[in-house]
């Protein structure tokens, strides 16, 4: 066989074998992408993304999107050819596994917790919405969760309402925990509660909280990592509306839709439109005072809104230079820090005074 020949053999049957170990060779990384992006003023699956009843509500137009990004699962296993084409993409992103998925966290825990997130994101959108528009809402600490195997369990559940602790009234969450810790492992700590079923059927039938309270003993036991007094229990605040605010989104999980879940609210309670018929999309998380956060994949989401038609994008403060750094052509990024900003910004662009738009900047 000519050398040559043999050569070009040799070569080509070392390309095979790189190959063939790229493809089989796991990596640890995963991947990022732009996801769908849904209009919340919209539907969704055949239904409208925000339901509200009880209150008179206004047509909306115009989009004001939430974002989001698809990524590899937990269980997933990227090869070295798929992490290389990934890298090379200008609009994926790869990064470590443990970057998505800490310790070792399988796909059930991680979607539990995005589950939670979104849950948690709602109520906090829905509680944003009503301070931007002064309408009150009652709210109430309860038991968010309950630590399996921990001295709580059996004896208060999840939804139970909290009244006071030792006597005293809690206002907030972390007035339990305060209480609580005040005691040395092995105390006893009294809780007086609402039931979780009790307060639920009131709430149901439209009636005041009951009056019937229980008080209960547990016995306190050392944290895990410090020498604190805990009981096992995750407080939390349940708010109650003044009327029916359902977001329905299949499929989506964690907190980065809060802010713009809160604008459609605010712009279906509202006559006339939020955004004057523009396509506005964004991102971030929102607390129950407004404040807008920052989120992951925002150059994902900038992507994907750019893709899909928006030309103003509601950015976290805190995504600002990073969103700004390979901003998309045609994609004007607007820098928002509370849901009032957000709100003020969608009145500049309503009147097409954007001149004094706050925009993100690279530093």
């Amino acid at each position: 066989m000519p050398r040559r020949t043999a050569t070009l053999l040799a070569s080509t049957l070392i390309l095979i074998a790189l190959l063939c170990a790229g493809v089989l060779i796991p990596v640890p990384y995963s991947e990022m992408s732009p996801g769908p992006t849904v209009n919340t003023l919209g539907d969704h699956g055949g239904e409208p993304v925000l339901h509200i009843s009880g209150r008179k509500t206004y047509p909306a137009k115009g989009h004001l999107n939430m974002t989001t990004v698809r990524v590899t699962g937990a269980d997933y296993r990227m090869n070295l050819v798929e992490a290389v084409a990934g890298w090379l993409s200008h609009d994926d992103a790869v990064v470590p596994h443990s970057t998505l998925y800490p310790d070792g966290q399988t796909a059930e825990q991680a979607n539990q917790e995005n589950a939670e997130e979104f849950s948690q994101s709602q109520e906090s959108a829905k509680v944003a919405a009503m301070k931007v528009l002064d309408i009150p809402v009652s709210a109430r600490v309860v038991v968010a969760s309950v630590v399996k195997d921990s001295p709580a369990q059996g004896t208060l559940h999840a939804g139970d309402v909290i009244k006071a602790v030792d006597g005293k009234p809690v206002a907030k969450p972390g007035d339990v925990a305060k209480l609580v810790t005040q005691h040395k492992p092995g105390q006893q700590v009294s809780f007086t509660i609402v039931p979780a079923k009790a307060a639920a059927a009131a709430e149901k039938a439209g009636k005041p909280e009951p009056g019937t309270r229980e008080t209960v003993s547990i016995t306190t036991r050392k944290a895990p990592d410090d020498d604190r007094a805990i009981v096992g229990i995750q407080a939390g605040t349940d708010h109650t509306f003044p009327f029916e605010i359902d977001i329905k989104l299949a499929d989506v999980g964690g907190p980065s839709a809060g802010m713009m879940f809160t604008l459609g609210i605010v712009d279906k309670l509202t006559p006339g439109d939020l955004t004057g018929d523009n396509f506005v999309a964004g991102t971030g998380t929102i607390d129950d005072e407004g404040k807008v956060g920052p989120i992951g994949g925002i150059q994902m989401k900038t992507v994907g809104a750019r893709d899909k038609g928006a030309r103003y994008f509601l950015t976290p403060e805190d995504n600002c230079a990073t969103a700004a750094k390979d901003k998309p052509s045609g994609l004007t990024l607007v820098k928002v820090g509370t849901i009032d900003d957000a709100v003020k910004a969608l009145e500049q662009i309503r009147a097409g005074d954007t001149a004094d738009v706050k925009r993100c900047t690279k530093d």
